[in-house]
């Protein structure tokens, strides 16, 4: 792979988190589960990608998330976000705030408009990323950061609205590979060489052996994943949330087209300094590991918890009956210099061949009429 190369002190960071991983490899008889293996990678305390001090978001870091792309993004979820407090209890909680400009532009559009909450949960698990947030907040909200709360857990009880930007895809996922008739589990175990790691199929446990057999994978030769912690914190979502929404916007796909026949290499996806490829063994510790999210299983887990699926729609669809435009018709068309650079902002955002089709937005709920704005058109649950 033609990536760039780290320092060297970057280089040290990840050899260290190696060790640490071919220790529990060890403690473990000789293997960890793939799933392990990249919560380990993301999340080892002080080691891990997002427990490590290295820029993560941004153009200095290795991957841009829709907040950063556009200042338009959180003004237009904002509205969204306002018809859920109207309609549960003025609360937010932020799952993963990243670098905090999503949390500064609701904020901001929500007291504009009227409907700023009364407080503001962040959750977020990075030491790096705690603090990065605090600091945006403090520059472009000064005035609103006494509103504002960093959770080191989910609350036992919630009402208001809950969002999740690119969320569910940095949880650790189970893979598996589908070889002669069988559906086994990948695991992880040292490697040889220069590879520090290998990896071997076998029988998975009780949970992912079921979750593989209703799977019912299209052909030998496939390898993919599944979701179980993702699922696993939907549905601590729906144990607490007592009445209002949350919304995820990620990439993925329903079940049917997530398990397609041809996608026989599975959805996992690495990025590293804005290089996007498919080794998650390379570099341990500064990169970020995702997978594609089965918006299906999604979707059950949240109903196996009594939660409704309020919408699902592309996420073109979902900014623009939010009134994405509207916001952009704002800045007058004639003054180029500054219509030009949001309206290439927002093309990103939309466009199917960037955000616009890959990425989609769920909104799960209790006690909240529908329907909910940003699925008055497109909404595509019957996909589910």
């Amino acid at each position: 792979m033609n990536l760039p190369q780290p320092s060297d002190e970057a280089r040290v960071h990840s050899a260290r988190l190696i060790e640490h991983i071919h220790a529990e490899i060890d403690r473990s008889g000789g293997r960890i589960a793939f799933a392990r293996y990249m919560e380990l990678a993301l999340y080892a305390p002080g080691l891990g990608y997002y427990m490590a001090g290295a820029r993560k978001l941004g153009a200095d870091g290795d991957f841009v998330t829709a907040p950063e792309i556009s200042p338009l993004y959180g003004k237009t979820l904002a509205r969204q976000v306002a018809q859920v407090l109207d309609a549960s209890h003025p609360e937010v909680l932020e799952v993963g705030a990243g670098s905090g400009a999503l949390a500064a532009e609701l904020l901001a559009e929500l007291e504009a408009t009227g409907a700023l909450p009364e407080r503001y949960l962040i959750l977020e698990l990075s030491p790096d990323l705690r603090s990065r947030s605090r600091d945006t907040l403090a520059a472009r909200v000064p005035h609103l950061l006494e509103r504002v709360a960093w959770l080191n857990q989910l609350p036992p009880s919630f009402r208001g609205c809950i969002i999740g930007n690119e969320v569910l895809d940095a949880m650790p996922a189970h893979r598996i590979a589908r070889s002669h008739g069988t559906s086994l589990e990948v695991f992880v175990r040292r490697g040889d060489g220069e590879r520090p790691f290998s990896e071997r199929d076998d029988a998975g446990n009780g949970e992912l052996q079921a979750a593989m057999e209703r799977l019912q994978l299209p052909v030998d030769d496939y390898r993919t994943e599944v979701q179980l912690v993702a699922c696993a914190f939907v549905r601590s979502l729906a144990s607490m949330l007592e009445k209002g929404a949350a919304l995820f916007v990620d990439y993925g796909f329903p079940r049917r087209e997530y398990y397609h026949p041809q996608r026989n290499r599975g959805t996992l996806m690495c990025h590293y300094r804005h290089h996007a490829h498919a080794d998650p063994y390379h570099l341990p510790g500064l990169q970020d590991i995702t997978s594609h999210i089965d918006f299906s299983a999604v979707a059950e887990a949240a109903a196996s918890g009594g939660l409704d699926v309020l919408g699902y729609a592309s996420q073109a669809h979902f900014l623009t009956n939010c009134g994405l435009t509207d916001l952009l018709a704002r800045t007058p068309a004639d003054d180029a210099r500054a219509y030009l650079p949001l309206a290439a902002q927002v093309d990103k955002l939309t466009s199917p061949a960037e955000m616009g089709e890959l990425f989609k937005v769920i909104a799960l709920g209790r006690g909240v009429p529908q329907p909910l704005l940003g699925f008055t058109r497109g909404d595509r649950r019957a996909a589910l």
